[in-house]
């Protein structure tokens, strides 16, 4: 399983990104999976639903599944799994695209939008292979500089380094 992950501020277009690369890797025949780290809580569930219940009276893990899809709603009740302990809970696929857990080391594209006026993050995360911007950043990049509106380059550049990327195996279990 190879790993990628796109990274910026908040507003920056990551996921706009991310859904954008998505049907291009699968009509390339890849099997792609997705990770997002959420900063806040968030919830799946309803409450009064059945499993929104089952979770509310202290069940470790609720599984839901219909016809169609499941979904497996695990409580933290302590500290935020590390990710590489989160992609071993992944099916095998051809790449995983993460968005966010920026300070974990693995390679990543940062999302960066100079009209947000944020610093970019690729100075201090040594693990940016690449900038997507949708304008020239006042500081250029060491890495390639990708145009943030043309979603098929940005496949088509991902693509070209895939047998490249480092895959879960190689990803530190140290990470925070």
């Amino acid at each position: 399983m190879k790993l990628l992950g796109l990274i910026g501020w908040s507003g920056s277009g990551k996921t706009t990104l991310l859904t954008a690369l998505l049907p291009r890797f699968v009509a390339q025949g890849l099997r792609v999976s997705t990770v997002k780290h959420a900063h806040h809580g968030f919830d799946l569930d309803r409450p009064g639903k059945d499993s929104y219940r089952h979770r509310e009276a202290g069940a470790h893990e609720v599984l839901v599944v219909s016809g169609v899809r499941f979904a497996l709603l695990h409580e933290l009740r302590g500290e935020e799994p590390p990710l590489p302990a989160l992609l071993a809970r992944l099916d095998p696929v051809d790449l995983v695209l993460v968005e966010g857990f920026k300070t974990h080391a693995f390679a990543k594209i940062e999302v960066h939008r100079p009209s947000l006026a944020k610093p970019p993050i690729w100075p201090a995360e040594p693990g940016v292979i690449a900038v997507a911007a949708d304008a020239p950043p006042a500081t250029m990049p060491p890495v390639p500089l990708l145009p943030l509106g043309d979603p098929a380059a940005i496949a088509d550049w991902i693509l070209a380094r895939l047998a490249d990327l480092p895959s879960r195996a190689d990803l530190s279990t140290s990470a925070p």
